[in-house]
């Protein structure tokens, strides 16, 4: 996978070998940061105010100060599209962390340390089309899944524990009560009716959920934010997941069993449909 040279420094554009942060540093220690990653494609961002959004209120939950405004860092992402002349499907990789500082737990007065870079990313157009399979796994996070912050251990070993079993992602509950992926929102079909978790902190807001509420809402499909039980996806029409680089992706399996008919759902493909016609993607 390719990665783009130029990288956007709090300094400016950087290429990737003078990139450097010292040992004591906030991320690396601590997990002590907040990060986004965002789709491109054909060259464009794809829901980059969104995401913008987002990493600001991420930054407010864990009290870092961003010494940028929005407008301007989005006008300097643009620019690293340019200067790096992305014109395929790629991924913008972006982070900023509390800093450099003597390791103590405690605040310091520091400046942040923020990056941002490019890498080729194709589309995973077999399993859009054929779907994937997943595993359940007990959700053992923090309480506060709606920050995108860099502490994402239980995420790690979840999404590992799925490869381990031949599997494409892990599927999160709370004492039977699903919440969502190790990186992606999940949603079951039952009757025609979309139901996913509710926006609370015990899930990521998803950028490609909000289209998926908002795609629902044009095709006249009901979208219902609630808590279901892991039996519901068992019993479920149709199952998909949500998330900037898996788009809209159709569940055929989980634990090895069988979703419905073990096929990609009708209502999931007028979706993933809806979500192409609004990235503007073409093949």
């Amino acid at each position: 996978m390719a990665v783009y040279q130029q990288v956007l420094t709090d300094d400016g554009f950087v290429k990737q070998e003078q990139l450097h942060f010292p040992f004591e540093e906030r991320g690396l220690q601590f997990g002590d940061g907040i990060y986004e990653v965002i789709r491109i494609y054909n060259g464009h961002y794809y829901l980059l105010t969104e995401h913008i959004d987002r990493l600001y209120r991420s930054a407010k939950a864990i009290r870092l100060h961003l010494p940028f405004r929005k407008q301007d860092l989005c006008k300097q992402l643009l620019e690293l599209l340019e200067v790096n002349h992305v014109r395929t499907d790629a991924k913008l990789y972006l982070q900023a962390t509390r800093g450099s500082a003597p390791r103590d737990h405690a605040f310091p007065n520091a400046a942040i340390n923020f990056y941002a870079y490019i890498e080729d990313l194709p589309r995973p157009t077999e399993n859009l089309l054929q779907g994937v399979e997943t595993i359940t796994t007990p959700d053992v996070r923090w309480q506060h899944c709606h920050i995108k912050s860099l502490n994402l251990l239980p995420n790690v070993l979840a999404k590992q524990e799925a490869i381990d079993h031949g599997c494409f992602e892990a599927i999160f509950h709370n004492n039977g009560k699903v919440t969502e992926c190790s990186s992606s929102n999940i949603y079951i079909v039952k009757k025609g009716i979309i139901f996913t978790h509710p926006e609370t902190n015990q899930i990521l807001h998803g950028c490609v959920r909000s289209k998926v509420k908002q795609f629902a809402t044009s095709l006249s499909i009901p979208f219902v934010e609630k808590r279901f039980l892991l039996e519901d996806l068992s019993r479920a029409d149709e199952v998909f997941l949500s998330s900037s680089t898996s788009e809209i992706m159709p569940v055929i399996k989980i634990d090895g069993y069988k979703v419905a008919t073990g096929q990609p759902g009708a209502l999931t493909k007028k979706l993933q449909h809806a979500y192409e016609q609004d990235a503007g993607i073409r093949d």
